[in-house]
């Protein structure tokens, strides 16, 4: 029983040696339990083939010595090895055929299952509301529906729609984002986009407050003296109580909902994977290039459920309100919500109370206020938004009516900074310079400004380009007053044309036109054209003043000045090389580290090969021919040479034949 058990511990340490061994001789990773199956086989197979051996020859018939002892463990030990060498021989054909992959941690295993089990009931679900709400053309391709009747491009709209409000939080988070890239949705989808809702029923108390504890770490009564239970407003990611600090100061107070994080990772990979598909399958979908909109979509979104990320936006655009009122003292303050930091964390935001009502439903408000505090109330909206944009570059992205209030001292104010835009100089003075064109009704001035920003296409028809700029800034010249809007004109030639528009510029566009919208709530009859455009070359002062002009210059003057202060040198060097008839021009065509990478390794495999080759002709030639002494009646000693180099030769031709097939994959294999 021991002797049993001692030979089949023997095996398996033989096994696992083998398949060890197997992996340095080879070169490259093989997996672990292929290699230790093979070497299995190799242990059970040798000692069958080692006897053969031995018998044909015939080192069984030598008498007992020193010498022949050892040619009888020589013959052994090379018969194990050719046995090894076609076992290595299956690995190279499983690898050609089977790669290698990493076999998963079971744990990882189950719950990758899980997931998937998930993520497969979730899709099923959205793609059982889209087909029910009449949706399924855009997962399918086909844009009628015969069961439904919906051939026209409003009533797919409208069946988006009601899929989108189904189908959850994630999907109501993008069709919003969508409904802000007019550069990307052509109407009637982009109106249709804008009329999502993402209210929702409120989550009892005692989960909020769980959430709270969570999130704080203290208890609620050393941060709060009071917290109303009830919400004051809800949404499909958080919702908003009243309470009261321990100093009695007024806040509201934004908590995530529980379950938001985790519906919205597991709607995103969904949302990359039906964008891919759309993109692929539809017209609309490649128009709209969805799958690099769902890729930005969830790195914005992933931002908007961290409330630190808001938090940080709202001390930058107070940072830019500080220096614009800085500047322009006559302007009226727009307030911005202060942020509490020890009441507020990755799910919780705390903030001052906004006093007053939103712009959506302040008509009372604003008609009390007269004509002369409406004008100036929009002159210092209009102004302030502009410079933000075209000096500081740092805005609120997401300027509607509902964020814009009227405050009970007559005042502007803001609230939900979960998204803001950030636009660099460059870029800002590029959108500066198309303003300022449009504002002088020079259409060429204004394309020119625009392909600076854009990402035009190789086949862009630039003149067909220059014509709709200039029919659009010509058409808005004249339209009535209060109608239309610029941006949303230069949005719509831009998506005619197929250009792709920065995303932070696309925000740009939107905050301009978002900002008419609300102009025109406070003073219906304002004209942006009129009163906005001229503007601009105050604010483009701004953005060159002379501080700023000479700071630039003298960072390319210190630069120029650098490169300059090696310049004798190197013109000297080149003078006493050309003198003394050693100058050259030397070209690197392998210059980059990967390229000499290849090509070593190219000619590392090739020289390997190549002398395996010749190691295995010689071997054939060896044991053919025979001859020297004999070792045993079978067995001659060219024989046994011809044996050894024809071992090492194969073995190296499978290192180079393995070789090969990884690097024609371009990956390493891994186990």
């Amino acid at each position: 029983m021991f002797a049993n058990a001692l030979l089949i511990a023997v095996a398996i340490l033989a096994a696992i040696l083998v398949g060890l061994v197997s992996r340095r001789v080879l070169g490259v990773p093989i997996g672990y339990i292929r290699a230790i199956i093979v070497g299995a086989l190799v242990v059970v197979a040798s000692i069958p083939f080692g006897n053969w051996i031995i018998r044909e020859t015939g080192v069984d018939q030598l008498e007992d010595g020193e010498t022949n002892f050892t040619v009888v463990v020589v013959v052994v030990l090379l018969a194990v090895s050719w046995i090894f060498a076609l076992g290595v021989l299956v690995l190279v054909a499983l690898e050609a055929t089977i790669p290698t992959r990493a076999f998963p941690n079971p744990i990882e295993l189950v719950r990758s299952a899980i997931r998937r089990r998930s993520r497969t009931k979730r899709y099923l679900q959205i793609l059982t509301i889209a087909s029910r709400d009449g949706a399924g053309w855009l997962l399918h391709g086909r844009r009628t529906s015969t069961a439904e009747g919906r051939t026209t491009a409003q009533q797919r709209a409208d069946a988006l729609i009601t899929t989108i409000n189904h189908a959850g939080v994630t999907f109501v988070k993008l069709g919003q984002v969508l409904s802000t890239r007019r550069d990307l949705v052509p109407e009637p989808y982009l109106s249709a986009l804008a009329r999502l809702q993402s209210n929702a029923t409120t989550v009892p108390w005692p989960e909020i407050e769980r959430v709270l504890k969570s999130e704080l770490g203290v208890p609620l009564d050393t941060i709060f003296r009071e917290i109303d239970s009830t919400p004051l407003a809800a949404a499909s990611v958080a919702q908003v109580h009243r309470a009261r600090l321990v100093d009695g100061s007024p806040v509201v107070v934004k908590v995530q909902r529980p379950d938001a994080r985790a519906q919205v990772e597991a709607d995103v990979d969904i949302i990359g994977r039906l964008a891919d598909r759309a993109e692929t399958h539809t017209a609309l979908g490649k128009e709209m290039r969805l799958s690099a909109m769902a890729a930005g979509f969830t790195t914005t979104l992933e931002e908007e459920l961290d409330y630190r990320v808001e938090a940080r936006n709202v001390h930058m655009i107070e940072s830019t309100m500080r220096d614009i009122h800085a500047g322009s003292p006559e302007l009226k303050e727009i307030a911005i919500p202060a942020v509490y930091s020890a009441a507020s964390a990755r799910r919780v935001l705390t903030m001052d109370v906004m006093d007053g009502s939103p712009l959506s439903s302040a008509a009372d408000r604003l008609e009390a206020l007269g004509p002369e505090a409406r004008h100036d109330l929009a002159q210092t909206l209009m102004e302030t938004v502009i410079e933000q944009i075209l000096v500081y570059g740092v805005f609120h992205a997401d300027l509607h009516p509902g964020n814009v209030f009227i405050r009970d001292d007559g005042t502007l104010g803001l609230i939900d900074f979960g998204a803001i835009g950030i636009v660099q100089r460059s870029q800002r003075e590029h959108l500066a310079a198309f303003l300022l064109s449009a504002a002088s009704d020079d259409d060429v001035s204004a394309a020119d400004a625009l392909l600076l920003i854009v990402d035009a296409p190789e086949d862009l028809d630039v003149e067909a380009f220059r014509h709709d700029i200039g029919i659009a800034l010509t058409s808005v010249q004249h339209w009535p007053r209060g109608e239309g809007s610029i941006f949303t004109m230069m949005l719509d030639v831009i998506r005619k044309h197929h250009l792709a528009l920065p995303s932070t510029l696309a925000s740009a566009f939107r905050s301009f036109a978002t900002l008419e919208g609300c102009l025109r709530v406070i003073e219906p009859d304002f004209d942006f054209v009129q009163r906005a455009l001229p503007f601009v070359p105050k604010l483009l002062k701004q953005l060159l003043a002379l501080k700023r002009v000479v700071g630039t210059a003298q960072a390319k003057a210190a630069i120029a000045a650098a490169y300059a202060a090696r310049m004798p040198n190197r013109i000297d060097t080149i003078v006493s090389k050309l003198e003394d008839g050693e100058l050259s021009v030397r070209v690197s065509p392998f210059s980059d580290r990967q390229d000499r990478s290849w090509l070593g390794g190219l000619v590392s495999r090739g020289i390997d090969t190549a002398v395996a080759l010749t190691a295995v002709i010689l071997a054939i030639v060896l044991v053919v021919a025979g001859g020297g002494p004999a070792l045993a009646p079978g067995l001659q000693l060219f024989n046994l040479l011809g044996a050894v180099i024809g071992l090492l030769g194969f073995f190296g031709i499978l290192r180079a034949m393995l070789r090969s097939i990884v690097g024609s994959r371009g990956q390493s294999l891994t186990d």
